[in-house]
């Protein structure tokens, strides 16, 4: 039958961009940018910053939390000078252009659509799941779900959502915000936005985040999808929360002062997993301090890798390009696990893979249709994101996200393409989640700080977008478009951490020495989670201990920062002592060690007897 005819010739989008030899890249809405005022701002000083960019500026605060602003002046005022004048001014911390952001083009030579009917009628209810054939395992998952746990919510910042389609209307899967009285034209719950009950649409202003494009909703369905059977006939209750967020208009392109309102908007109320489907090739400081606020809040971020066959280490797009410690960026594979020949990739920043090829879901208007793209790609991550959380509610995003690379399927052809050299497994995600709801939550440090070139190149590709490649899909030519925005950064590869800007965080904590070490070379047994690892002591003192700490963590075995439980064998053989220590930089030997955690004086005593045999390094 049509649905399951799979083996169409498919063709990916091929873009065309221009390009502007400018300072700035004219890849910017006219006339508006986004500033960051030192301290708290005020309203006198906005209204300084509004006399000084021309009496007739307008400003709005991007969240009731922060003080970034979106100013609106004169769309013929020169932004690169005035850009350049704020950013001298010292009660300005930063100041930008708000940069224009798009989901991918769309191109529709086989526009089928598939009504709901047709679509129960040829796809078995029988508990199968039929959106990709990918051996992703989702339907075994499904048996290990726990099924009184509380449904995650997940904002979808996007085109919207068409939330009247059945598949959301009648397995209750749309968020709706409880301290809203619908439709009494009252901001009841004090969050600045009036009769917010299902959400917000910051590209119209208003409380109705309608899809007016396919985008969005095909998203949703691909997130509810990894919790339960979408296509059966009677659907059970969602096991996952949607909250839509549109920021994308109907052309599929926003600016990234929405989508910052967008993110403090799903954090501030109550998302555990956002799925960004989008993407540009300008950096955005305001951009990245969102997705860091979202971070601090234990929120996972999922982004898409982008359509172009491109590098993101080397031509990053963002916010697939941003290192924020519980950000997944991913890449799209077929059904046979090859990188999609549109799919974006990167040994550092693109770290794990998810089917992006010939995916089925929900369209508006009651419609199913075939769609590819990272687009796609990205939110069978994101919804998979969502059933750890239910699983595993005290995970952090950063443990969350560490999780999902870890526990998915080694793949031989995207190790050069992606860090964790995985495609995402359900149902081995599933499992490892449920052994780890006893877990403390945990977060590394971290300070969003821009890469090393934040101005934007002289060029930029005026159309670089995101997500969704074309309708039904692949097997042509790689996407185009050549992004001249290169910024180098010189890390090394940590396979399940790759947050270079948490290792440079780590060594810049310069964490010294206080005990005397000494060279011991002795068995020591690690466990991590239900797994048990065996190594070999380098050094020990009072204060910690070395292996062969590096290597496990390239191999992902452990994470930096992460708390380890270690039976340490003394030198002679004749015991073993248990300790519990933290994965840090050590400044001195320019390597990680492990820095003694909750330590007991008897350990210590244990320790300290035996350095009596021991050389000092």
């Amino acid at each position: 039958m049509m649905i399951h005819s799979r083996l169409v010739t498919l063709f990916a989008l091929l873009c065309f961009f221009s390009f502007a030899p400018t300072a700035f890249a004219q890849d910017f809405v006219p006339g508006e940018l986004i500033v960051k005022f030192k301290g708290k701002s005020n309203h006198k000083q906005v209204s300084q910053f509004q006399s000084k960019m021309g009496g007739a500026a307008q400003s709005r605060a991007l969240s009731v939390k922060s003080n970034v602003h979106h100013f609106k002046v004169s769309a013929y005022q020169d932004i690169q000078s005035l850009i350049h004048e704020l950013r001298q001014d010292p009660n300005v911390e930063y100041a930008e252009p708000n940069w224009i952001l798009r989901r991918a083009e769309v191109v529709d030579e086989d526009n089928r659509t598939f009504s709901i009917e047709e679509v129960r009628s040829q796809v078995s209810s029988s508990g199968s799941y039929a959106q990709n054939y990918a051996s992703v395992k989702v339907t075994e998952a499904w048996a290990q779900v726990s099924i009184d746990a509380a449904a995650p919510v997940v904002a979808i910042i996007d085109t919207g959502v068409d939330y009247s389609h059945p598949i959301f209307s009648q397995s209750n899967a749309l968020w709706t915000n409880s301290k809203e009285v619908p439709g009494n034209g009252i901001d009841d719950d004090g969050n600045g936005f009036i009769d917010d009950v299902h959400g917000w649409n910051f590209f119209g202003d208003n409380n109705s985040p309608i899809d007016d494009d396919q985008h969005g909703t095909h998203v949703a369905g691909i997130i509810l999808g990894i919790g339960q059977d979408i296509f059966a006939t009677t659907l059970a209750s969602a096991r996952i929360k949607i909250m839509p967020l549109k920021f994308l208009g109907a052309d599929g392109s926003g600016s990234t002062s929405d989508a910052i309102a967008a993110i403090h908007y799903a954090v501030d109320n109550g998302a555990r997993v956002i799925n960004n489907s989008w993407g540009g090739p300008n950096y955005s400081q305001g951009l990245h301090d969102a997705l860091k606020y979202a971070y601090d809040h234990n929120v996972v971020l999922v982004a898409a890798a982008g359509n172009y066959g491109k590098n993101n280490d080397v031509e990053p797009l963002y916010p697939a390009g941003y290192q924020v410690p519980s950000q997944l960026t991913v890449a799209a594979t077929n059904d046979w696990d090859n990188l999609a020949s549109f799919s974006n990739y990167g040994a550092t920043t693109v770290h794990l893979a998810a089917p992006g090829v010939g995916i089925f879901s929900t369209i508006p208007g009651n419609s199913f249709k075939f769609m590819s793209g990272t687009s796609m790609a990205a939110p069978f991550i994101a919804g998979l994101a969502a059933m750890v959380v239910r699983e595993a509610p005290n995970l952090s995003g950063y443990q969350v996200k560490s999780l999902l690379m870890s526990s998915g399927d080694r793949i031989a052809t995207l190790s050069t393409k992606t860090v964790s050299s995985n495609r995402a497994n359900a149902y081995t995600s599933l499992v490892s989640s449920k052994a780890q709801v006893a877990a403390s939550s945990y977060n590394p440090e971290y300070v969003a700080a821009a890469p090393a070139s934040r101005t934007p190149a002289a060029t930029s590709d005026e159309k670089k977008g995101c997500g969704l490649v074309r309708d039904i899909g692949e097997y042509g030519g790689p996407g185009a478009g050549t992004g001249v925005m290169i910024v180098s950064f010189i890390f090394l590869t940590l396979p399940i951490v790759t947050w270079f800007a948490v290792r440079r965080k780590l060594k810049g904590q310069n964490v010294r020495r206080k005990h005397q070490r000494y060279l011991m070379d002795s068995e020591i047994r690690i466990f991590v989670g239900d797994k048990e690892v065996l190594g070999q002591t380098k050094t020990i003192g009072a204060g910690g201990l070395s292996f062969q700490t590096n290597s496990m963590i390239e191999t992902g075995q452990i994470v930096p920062g992460e708390i380890l439980t270690m039976s340490v064998q003394s030198p002679d053989g004749s015991g073993e002592v248990q300790v519990q220590g933290k994965i840090v930089w050590s400044q001195k030997d320019h390597s990680y060690g492990v820095q003694f955690a909750n330590v007991t004086e008897s350990v210590i005593s244990h320790i300290r007897s035996w350095s009596g045999s021991l050389v000092k390094t």
